[in-house]
This record gives structure tokens, C-alpha cells and sequence, in this order.
């Protein structure tokens, strides 16, 4: 009897657990709440962004002291601006105006008062909120998101955009009779209709074509497809030298991207530049993912992508060493594959082949077939992400969860997203001030084949970009070690190929003071060079190109660290362009050029660019 009171009390106020569909019933309803807060946050974490200003605030409320600064701070910078609205604009020694260094402000009309007040009180409310931010305890990465988006804030009220408070929108209005303000409003219209079509399902044949077409005036330097898997085609470039180096060069780029950003119109493609200076060329070229590739992940990429181009690249040349070129995401592959290759313990190699029956079948990585690597070159290529840039806003355990839960009903990341966050990123030339030019002045936009390129973008799968977000920036796993390949810690402390990093002074998504981190991770003999220009832009260096510098600094096996600071104000600064140093760096370390491969015809899928780059979708 006393049992059964104890067991109907335990049943009283023991809670009943809910059936597994329940469970799955309330999952489904937290992950469409999610999406709804997502979508009215333009694909970010609610939640992240809610802490990050609760973090800020809170830390503010309790600084009194820090709030008193600010208050004198808002002071000096009133009077300040008071002060410089009234004075002559500022000139260099030889009288001329000194040059404005927002690009937004350059226009002669921004001078003159009432103008200059606006422009001056923009940057010191611009200076005051950073300033505000500099709050004792508050974490990093909330202080980086709170910067970011006030700065996003900011920038979309700068008196540039708006039509009565920009001078040179007023100048070009009057001098034009109305005619610029007209164009402007037209443009305004179309691209309004172009928006609003972009949110429905577009089929794939009613795409907007590119103004600059793949194969024929973009991608066209020729060759031969010769390998092509699930994941890749592997493209190899017809030789133009009587002689070329005996190791071929095997490019690896992004599949956040389209491969022919390094083979643009003849004038500027990095490819044929190099075909031209006698290197055996081949370029990977990605698949552009559907849904049912969802579940192709990071090792797939390294198996499929990287480590089967090396071994198709030996097949189809007989070259036993080879040098590769890894641009971007590319080159991260290439730094984990490097990486592998460099391990000593024939024990971790054999394990590597594939022999190993308890991991899966898809984490296999062969080694066995693969050439030895001459030389590494990393262009605009991440390995240390402790230190990602703007990228870092994106990238939490809330924000990787809302894009999880995103790409979940999908089976990718659509190359709109991925678009729209570069965009986001760099808002203030990609967006406000495209916006000026276009809807202020009346200006068409000028097409080249980079901003062509630019609008052909990619999907990533979902498995691949989730493990990529939470293994690479989330947990930094390569820097520290943690990386696996196919079952096998990775160092890149073991690649002893000598190496050539490339970072680019204003890059977004890469930045070069973290490129340069690389230094404490490896132990070979490492050039590396700093290019003007952004992630893309500062790559594409073609020579004769007006305004293109680079510096470049040698750094051998077991010399100390040198800070960027430090780097960067002792490195000379060489006027022209960075790949004839890249050549002449492969030059030094290449073999006696011998007589071209020929491409046998036995081996030949498709004429170049192939197959893969021509895919689109309009998602």
C-alpha cells in the first residue's frame, strides 16, 4: 500500500516527458520563429545582435567616468567642428586644396559653408560613437558588432547621400537643366523593378545575362578540360612558349566564386600571363551546388577537389613535382592539403591512404599518387582566423545557428546571401555610394569584366559551409592544430615547400594582418608580399596597370618574428606589378623549361572553360 502512495505521488509531481514528435513539432516552431527574426534582420542572429548591444549598454550605464569623458569628448569635437566650418580649407605647401581622404567628401563643393559644417559634423559624430564604444569589459566580439553596425548606421545618414545636402548632386542638377536628377529618378525605377523580381524564383534560361559572357570575353584563354569528378572539371591551358618549366603550376581558387576572376578578359588574366612566361598551367573549376549536394563537406573538397586535381595533374604530365597556387578559400584547401603532404610518420601517411576502416568512406584521403610539391603560393588566403575582420561580425554561435537553420530548408548557401554579405560588409562604396553615383548625379554604371564576374555568383553547399564557419573561424582549428584531415591532426608547422603569401592592404574578407599570422605557423622559407589594392582588385595586378605597388620581404626557416607594424614600415615599397615578382619567384625555383606537354586528345572532355563555370542559378 505504501508503494502505490508513493508511486501516485512521483506521478503527481514528476513532469510527463514529451513524445518524440513533440519534440520535433516544437523544433519545427522555434526554427520558423527563427527565420521570420531573421529575415526582419536581413539573415542575422536576433539574439547576437541583442546581446552585443546589451553588452555595450549595460558597460556604458555603469561607467559613469567613461560617460563624463564622452560628454567632454561631444564638446571639444562641437567646438571643433564649429572652429573648421568658419577657417579657409586646408592647403599643402604649394597652395593646392590637400586632398580629402573619404572619397564621399572629394567633390570641391564640400569646401564651402553650409557643406563643410555637414561634412565635419558628420565625421565627429562619426568619431564620437567609435569613441563610445571603447568600453572597459566589454567582450570583443561585441564591441566589433556594436563599431560595425553603428558604423552601417552612420553611413546610410551621411549628408552624401541625400540629394539637398550634397553639393555636387546640387552643381550637377543645376548645370544639366534637371536632367541628371531625372536620369537619376529613371535609374531609381529600374533598379526598384529589378529588386523586386529578384525575390521571386527566377527560371534559370530568364536569368539576366552577364554583360561580359564566359568563353567569350571572359575565361577565354584556351585550353583543354582533361579530368572532371562530381566536385570539379580541371582545366589545362595550352602552352604559347616553345619551352616551358618542367614542374607544372596547378591553381587552386575559391568555390565562393567563379574560377575566371584569374582569367578575366585577355588584358588582365593572371592565367595567361602565366602561360606566356612558359608555365604548364591548370585551373580547378568547382561545381556550382544544388540541393542534392548538401551533404558534400570540407574533406570532400580537400579529396575530390584539391588532392585529385594534384594527382590528375601528375597523370596527364608525368611531372613528379608540381607547384600550386591557392587564391582565397582555395588557398586554405591548399595550406590543409600542403599540410597533410607534409607529415614525416610513414605511419600518419599510410593511415591518410585510406586504410583505416573506422572512419567513413567519405573522409578517405589518398596520398599515395600525389606529386611533391615544389612550392606553395597563398594569395588573399586565411590560415589563422582568429583575427577574420569584418567577417568576424557574421560569425558566432547564434549567427551560425540562424544560417544553419537557413541553409537547412535549402540545402545550400545561395550565391545571393553570400553576395549580400559582401555587399553589407562594405556598404559604404558597394552600396551608398553606387547609389550617389546612379540616383544623385544620374551616372550609368561603367562595366568592366570584374563587375561582371562579380554578379556571377555561386551557391556553397550546406555541410561544407557549416563546417568550414565552425571549425576554421568559429574554433580557429587549423591555427591551433586541431584540424583533421580524414581522421589525422594537420599541422602547417610540417609543410616544407618554401611558400609565397600574398595580402592586399584594404582587403574586407582577408584581412593582411592576419594573412601575415602565417609567420608563427609555418617553418619553411616564406616571401611575402603586400599589395595595394582590395581582395580582388589587389590580386588582379596586371602589368602596365597605372597605380600598382606591392612590397616584398624575404623570411627564412628558423628566422624570428618581424610584427606587421614593423614589417610594413622597413619592406621598400616597389612601384608596378606583384606577379612578375610571383614569376620570377616560380622562375628561381623551377627546373630547366623543357619542351611543352602535349594534351592528349584521348584525355580532352570539352574545350575550355568547360562545363561547370557556365552553371548559374537565380537564387
Amino acid at each position: 500500500m505504501q508503494n502505490l502512495k508513493v508511486f501516485a505521488m512521483n506521478q503527481l509531481t514528476s513532469p510527463v516527458q514529451p513524445t518524440e514528435r513533440q519534440r520535433e513539432t516544437a523544433k519545427l516552431i522555434d526554427e520558423a520563429f527563427n527565420t521570420l527574426w531573421a529575415k526582419a534582420n536581413k539573415g542575422l542572429s536576433p539574439i547576437a545582435l541583442t546581446l552585443a548591444y546589451a553588452d555595450w549598454l549595460m558597460h556604458l550605464v555603469t561607467s559613469p567616468g567613461h560617460e563624463m569623458l564622452l560628454m567632454r569628448h561631444a564638446l571639444m569635437l562641437g567646438h571643433q567642428v564649429f572652429l573648421k566650418s568658419l577657417q579657409p580649407a586646408p592647403v599643402d605647401a604649394e597652395g593646392k586644396p590637400l586632398r580629402e581622404m573619404d572619397l564621399r567628401f572629394s567633390d570641391a563643393g564640400w569646401q564651402k559653408w553650409p557643406f563643410n559644417a555637414l561634412k565635419e559634423s558628420f565625421k565627429a559624430t562619426d568619431a564620437w560613437w567609435r569613441e563610445s564604444t571603447a568600453v572597459a569589459g566589454l567582450s570583443p566580439h561585441n564591441q566589433h558588432m556594436v563599431i560595425f553596425f553603428i558604423s552601417q548606421g552612420l553611413d546610410a545618414l551621411s549628408p552624401s547621400n541625400y540629394a539637398l545636402t550634397n553639393p555636387e548632386a546640387l552643381k550637377t542638377g543645376v548645370a544639366s537643366m534637371g536632367q541628371s536628377w531625372l536620369k537619376g529618378y529613371k535609374n531609381y525605377m529600374t533598379d526598384l523593378q529589378t529588386q523586386l523580381k529578384a525575390r521571386h524564383q527566377t527560371p534559370a534560361d530568364a536569368i539576366k545575362p552577364l554583360d561580359f559572357k564566359v568563353g567569350k570575353d571572359v575565361a577565354v584563354t584556351p585550353g583543354k578540360v582533361v579530368f572532371r569528378n562530381h566536385l570539379i572539371e580541371l582545366i589545362q591551358y595550352t602552352p604559347t612558349t616553345s619551352k616551358v618549366y618542367p614542374e607544372p603550376l596547378l591553381i587552386v581558387p575559391s568555390c565562393i566564386m567563379k574560377y575566371y576572376i584569374l582569367d578575366l578578359s585577355p588584358k588582365n588574366s593572371m592565367v595567361r600571363y602565366l602561360v606566356e612566361q612558359g608555365h604548364t598551367v591548370f585551373m580547378i573549376s568547382w561545381r556550382n551546388p544544388e540541393a542534392a549536394d548538401r551533404d558534400v563537406g570540407m574533406q570532400d573538397y580537400l579529396q575530390l577537389g584539391v588532392m585529385e586535381a594534384m594527382a590528375a595533374v601528375k597523370t596527364h604530365t608525368g611531372a613528379g613535382r608540381i607547384h600550386a597556387l591557392g587564391y582565397c578559400l582555395g588557398g586554405t584547401f591548399l595550406a590543409i592539403v600542403a599540410a597533410a603532404l607534409g607529415h614525416d610518420d610513414l605511419k600518419l601517411r599510410h593511415k591518410l591512404r585510406g586504410h583505416d576502416s573506422h572512419r567513413r568512406q567519405q573522409d578517405v584521403i589518398g596520398l599515395g599518387n600525389l606529386p611533391e610539391l615544389t612550392t606553395v603560393t597563398l594569395l588573399a588566403a586565411s590560415t589563422d582566423f582568429s583575427e577574420p575582420g569584418e567577417l568576424g561580425v557574421f560569425i558566432d554561435d547564434d549567427q551560425i545557428n540562424t544560417l544553419n537553420q537557413a541553409m537547412a530548408r535549402t540545402g545550400f548557401l545561395s550565391g545571393r546571401q553570400m553576395a549580400a554579405s559582401f555587399q553589407f560588409m562594405n556598404s559604404k562604396d558597394l552600396i551608398w555610394s553606387r547609389n550617389t553615383r546612379r540616383y544623385l548625379l544620374g551616372q550609368d554604371e561603367t562595366g568592366n569584366d570584374m563587375v561582371s564576374w562579380n554578379a556571377d555568383v555561386t551557391r556553397l553547399p550546406e555541410r561544407m559551409h557549416s563546417e568550414y564557419l565552425s571549425s576554421l573561424f568559429l574554433n580557429n582549428a587549423l591555427a591551433s592544430g586541431h584540424y583533421r584531415v580524414g581522421g589525422v591532426g594537420v599541422s602547417l608547422m610540417d609543410i616544407k615547400a618554401p611558400m609565397l603569401v600574398v595580402g592586399t592592404v584594404r582587403d574586407h574578407v582577408s584581412p593582411w594582418q592576419s594573412v601575415y599570422k602565417i609567420h608563427q605557423l609555418t617553418d619553411t622559407q616564406l616571401t611575402f608580399i603586400l599589395a595595394a589594392g582590395g581582395h580582388n582588385a589587389g590580386i588582379i595586378s596586371e602589368p602596365g596597370h597605372a597605380r600598382r605597388s606591392y612590397q616584398m620581404g624575404l623570411t627564412e626557416k628558423g628566422q624570428a618574428w618581424n610584427d606587421p607594424d614593423d614589417w610594413i614600415t622597413k619592406t621598400p615599397l616597389v612601384e608596378g606589378s606583384w606577379w612578375e615578382a610571383m614569376h620570377t619567384w616560380l622562375h628561381d625555383r623551377s627546373g630547366k623549361p623543357v619542351a611543352p606537354p602535349v594534351i592528349n586528345p584521348a584525355d580532352v572532355l570539352c574545350d575550355a572553360p568547360g562545363n561547370n563555370v557556365k552553371v548559374r542559378y537565380a537564387d
